[in-house]
C-alpha cells in the first residue's frame, strides 16, 4: 500500500470516528420508551424570575402555515416537513415559564361535552335523591390573554455542501444539508383585542452525512473492499420545541419591559435580565443569514508587520527565492475601504547571476471582500517607489524607479485586536534597468508572499457595534 493510500485511509477513519461521537452510539439494540428530550432553551424558561401573578392564557391552535412537505431526493411527499402538534409544545412551554396559566381550547368540543356529561349525571341523581345537594360546577376560567401564530414557514435546503477526497481506491466524503424553521408568536388581549406583543424566532435544522471506503485489488484475484459510515439528522421536532420555547421567553421578558406583566425579583436582577435581553436582540439584528454577523469588527487604524518572500521575474531566468520584511500602517476610509502605506525590504537575485538589495515603499488601496466577517479576503492595489540600494538604506543615488502594485490577501480575526494574514503581491517596476539589461518591451517585475498580522489600534464605533466575543 503506497503512503498516499495509507494517509487517505488515515484520514477517512480519523473522519468517520473522530469528527462526531454518534459513530459510537450506533442503535444495535431495542430502546425502551424514556422522557422526553429538553432543549438548549429550556433551562432558560426554568431560570425566568417568577411572575407577581401567573397570566390566565388560552392557545385554540398553533398551527403549521408553512404548507411545506418533507422533501426527499425525487421530490416531496405527502408527509408535512414539521409536526403538526405544536400547540402542546406551546402549552408545555407555556408551563416550563411559570408564567401562564394555560386553558384548554384546542379541543374545546371535548370539554364542554364532558361538563353537560357531569351535569346531566348530577341533575340524575338529584332527582333519585332529592334531600341529597349535588355540588354545583364551577365555572370555566376565562383567559386575559391569547397566544396567536405559528410555524410560518419551513425553508428547506438554505445551505448544501460537502467535501471529499479519493485516491487509488482509498477515500472519504462528508455532506450537509441545512433547513430553517420560524415561528411568530403574538399575545392579544381578549378584552380589548389588542395585540400587545408579537415575537419572531427562528432554528436551522442540520443533517449531515459521513462515509468513506476503501477498494483495492491487494494481490491477484484478491479484492479488498470495506465501507462505514453514518448519516445525522437533527429532529425537527426538537427545532421546533427550541424556536417555541424561545418565543415564549421573548414573549415573557418583552411583556416585562413593556409593563404589561411585573416580575418578582430585586430591580438589579431585573435590570440585568433586561440588558442581557437587548444585548441578544442587538446581536440578532447584526446577524444575517447564515449566521453571518453584520457588525463593525476592525478598528480605524492598524500597524501590520509580516515576513516572506520575494521573486524576480524580468530577462534572466533561474530566480532565486529571497526573504522579505514589511511593515505597514492602515487608516479605513470606510468599513470596506483601507489605505495602507508599507515599506518593504528584500533582495532579487538569480542562480549565478545578480543580486540586488533594495527598499520599496508604496501606498495602496485595499477593499475587504467581507468586512462584517471574521475571515476576509481583501484585494488590493496601488503606486510606490523601488530604491535600490547595498546595505538595506535608503539609498537615492542608485537604480530608483517607480512601480505599480496589485494583490490579493486573507486576513482571520483571531481577537478583536489581532488579525492573522497571508497576501501575494505582484510588482510592476515602471523600468527594465532593474536587473541591468534592457531585453524586449517588458519592464522588470517581481513578486512578493507575506505572512504576518494586523495589530488594530484605538476602540471600535460604540455607534456602530455591540460588545459580544468573536463566534
Amino acid at each position: 500500500m503506497s503512503r498516499i493510500t495509507q494517509l487517505i485511509s488515515s484520514f477517512s477513519l480519523l473522519l468517520l470516528i473522530c469528527s462526531c461521537g454518534t459513530y459510537f452510539n450506533q442503535p444495535v439494540k431495542i430502546q425502551q420508551a424514556r422522557l422526553g428530550e429538553s432543549t438548549t432553551f429550556t433551562d432558560s424558561l426554568l431560570q425566568l424570575p417568577p411572575p407577581v401573578q401567573k397570566v390566565e392564557a388560552s392557545v385554540y391552535r398553533f398551527r403549521d402555515q408553512s404548507g411545506q412537505y418533507k422533501p426527499t431526493e425525487t421530490g416531496s411527499t405527502f408527509s408535512t416537513a414539521v409536526t403538526q402538534g405544536a400547540t402542546s409544545i406551546l402549552i408545555k412551554a407555556m408551563e416550563d415559564s411559570g408564567w401562564f396559566i394555560p386553558l384548554e381550547r384546542e379541543n374545546f368540543g371535548n370539554l364542554t361535552t364532558e361538563r353537560q356529561i357531569i351535569l346531566s349525571t348530577r341533575e340524575r341523581e338529584q332527582r333519585k335523591n332529592p334531600n341529597v345537594p349535588q355540588p354545583e360546577l364551577p365555572p370555566l376560567l376565562f383567559s386575559g390573554i391569547l397566544l396567536e401564530g405559528g410555524i410560518i414557514s419551513y425553508d428547506a435546503n438554505i445551505i448544501t455542501g460537502g467535501a471529499g477526497v479519493r485516491y487509488f481506491g482509498a477515500g472519504a466524503s462528508t455532506q450537509y444539508r441545512q433547513d430553517r424553521v420560524t415561528v411568530y408568536l403574538r399575545a392579544v388581549s381578549t378584552s380589548t383585542g389588542r395585540v400587545l406583543k408579537t415575537v419572531y424566532t427562528s432554528k436551522t435544522i442540520l443533517s449531515q452525512a459521513l462515509d468513506g471506503g476503501f477498494f483495492r485489488f491487494v494481490k491477484l484475484r484478491r479484492l479488498l473492499e470495506a465501507e462505514t459510515g453514518y448519516t445525522h439528522n437533527e429532529p425537527s421536532q426538537l427545532a421546533v420545541t427550541e424556536a417555541i420555547e424561545k418565543a415564549v421567553e421573548a414573549l415573557v421578558i418583552e411583556g416585562i419591559i413593556d409593563g404589561l406583566w411585573p416580575a418578582q425579583g430585586s430591580d438589579t436582577e431585573i435590570q440585568q435580565l433586561i440588558e442581557d435581553y437587548n444585548i441578544e436582540k442587538q446581536i440578532a439584528a447584526d446577524t444575517k443569514l447564515y449566521d453571518r454577523f453584520f457588525t463593525e469588527r476592525r478598528t480605524a487604524n492598524a500597524f501590520k508587520i509580516n515576513a516572506g518572500a520575494s521573486l524576480y521575474d524580468g530577462d534572466f531566468s533561474n530566480s532565486d527565492i529571497n526573504p522579505r520584511a514589511e511593515i505597514a500602517l492602515d487608516q479605513a476610509l470606510s468599513d470596506a475601504f483601507r489605505l495602507r502605506a508599507n515599506i518593504g525590504i528584500s533582495q532579487l537575485s538569480v542562480e549565478n547571476g545578480f543580486q540586488r538589495d533594495f527598499n520599496d515603499v508604496s501606498i495602496e488601496a485595499l477593499y475587504n471582500i467581507l468586512p462584517y466577517e471574521q475571515l476576509t479576503p481583501y484585494i488590493s492595489g496601488g503606486l510606490g517607489y523601488y530604491l535600490e540600494n547595498e546595505s538595506f538604506g535608503f539609498d537615492f543615488s542608485g537604480g530608483n524607479f517607480f512601480k505599480g502594485q496589485y494583490g490579493v490577501g486573507l486576513e482571520y480575526l483571531s481577537t478583536p485586536k489581532l488579525g492573522i494574514m497571508g497576501e501575494v503581491k505582484h510588482h510592476i517596476v515602471f523600468s527594465d534597468e532593474v536587473d541591468d539589461l534592457i531585453n524586449g518591451r517588458r519592464d522588470d517585475h517581481y513578486f512578493s508572499l507575506g505572512i504576518g498580522a494586523n495589530i488594530y489600534l484605538g476602540k471600535l464605533n460604540s455607534e456602530k457595534t455591540i460588545s459580544t466575543p468573536l463566534p
